[in-house]
């Protein structure tokens, strides 16, 4: 039986393509499709019964067929919404037809039996919320900064006299407006003075400012640790509101305490791979100098000077040549 690797992705993902160049340079059967492709594009049909209970059946795009029972491993990206498919839809047979697809067609791609996920998409939603973040690397004894979550002004007012700065930040990145265009709101620093009762409409992340040396990425793939410090030209506070271009990487390791946490946030959450964001306080050497942000369970990382490392971490694991679990026991 050939052991194929599901890549479940948009057409455009540069950070997908690192993944499936490499796996094709090590003669691995992979199968790209995008779930809202279906229709004439995309076809499938599965089939479960007592005697055979596990799904059975083909996957048909343009260009590649698949039995279901051939897929080894699921590189699961960031696919296209399925309300896409059906956009010149009426709004209700629109959302209809994508709860349809995104139940049938997705339940079956999120259930191959057997198969590896990286990362399956129950525990991509489970992982991406912040507060669950938050919480989670606490729990596991990593330094994060005093956090404030409320849509009350007066406990915004308590939270910001406690602390010298105070920095909101958003929970999810803004959608896109009626034109197309995508935008961002940085992490900024607020003056408490500003606030007033329109806290109230929609819930507020509120930290405190930490003092910086300088921003680290990691992503962890399996066990393998990939970590950089960031800096910016102007010491921003948020290295992702300028031009990337100008950021300076240095390579730095992660020391072995908190590069055992990680681990351990992944099993909590039964992920295989995630993009870790710190604030550096001081020696890199030190533990307590690395303060957790947040996590990414889907984050880019095509744009990082390791990213040949990465893809071949990716590949090793989609091809079955490191495991993908994090055992031992949890904290």
């Amino acid at each position: 039986m050939t052991a194929t690797v599901l890549v479940v992705t948009a057409l455009e993902d540069v950070t997908a393509d690192w993944v499936i160049a490499e796996l094709n340079a090590r003669g691995v059967p992979v199968v790209r499709l995008d779930p809202a492709d279906i229709g004439a594009d995309l076809t499938f049909g599965s089939r479960l019964d007592a005697t055979a209970p596990v799904w059975r059946g083909r996957l048909r795009t343009g260009s590649r067929k698949v039995e279901l029972s051939e897929v080894a491993a699921v590189y699961y990206r960031r696919p296209t919404p399925y309300t896409a498919r059906y956009s010149s839809l009426p709004p209700q047979q629109r959302d209809f037809a994508a709860a349809e697809a995104r139940h049938g067609l997705g339940g079956i791609l999120n259930s191959l039996d057997g198969a590896v996920y990286v990362n399956h998409p129950a525990a991509v939603i489970q992982a991406d919320f912040k507060p669950a973040q938050l919480q989670r690397a606490a729990q596991l004894g990593l330094a994060i900064p005093p956090t404030l979550i409320t849509n009350d002004v007066e406990a915004a007012r308590k939270f910001a006299a406690e602390h010298e700065r105070v920095i909101c930040k958003t929970f999810r990145g803004l959608p896109p407006s009626e034109d197309g265009y995508t935008g961002a709101i940085w992490a900024q620093r607020v003056d408490p003075e500003t606030f007033d009762d329109a806290l109230s409409v929609t819930a507020h992340l509120f930290q405190a400012e930490i003092d910086k040396s300088s921003d680290v990425r990691v992503t962890v793939v399996g066990r393998r640790a990939f970590a950089h410090r960031i800096e910016t030209p102007d010491g921003d506070l948020d290295w992702r509101r300028g031009d990337w271009n100008d950021l300076i990487h240095t390579p730095v390791e992660v020391p072995q305490p908190v590069h055992a946490q990680l681990n351990h946030y992944l099993a909590a959450f039964e992920l295989v791979f995630g993009c870790f964001d710190f604030a550096l306080t001081g020696d890199a050497s030190n533990p307590a100098s690395w303060i957790f942000i947040e996590a990414n369970p889907n984050g880019q990382w095509g744009w990082l000077p390791d990213a040949p490392a990465i893809t071949a971490a990716f590949a090793d694991i989609l091809q079955g040549k490191e495991a993908a679990s994090h055992d031992g026991p949890r904290p």
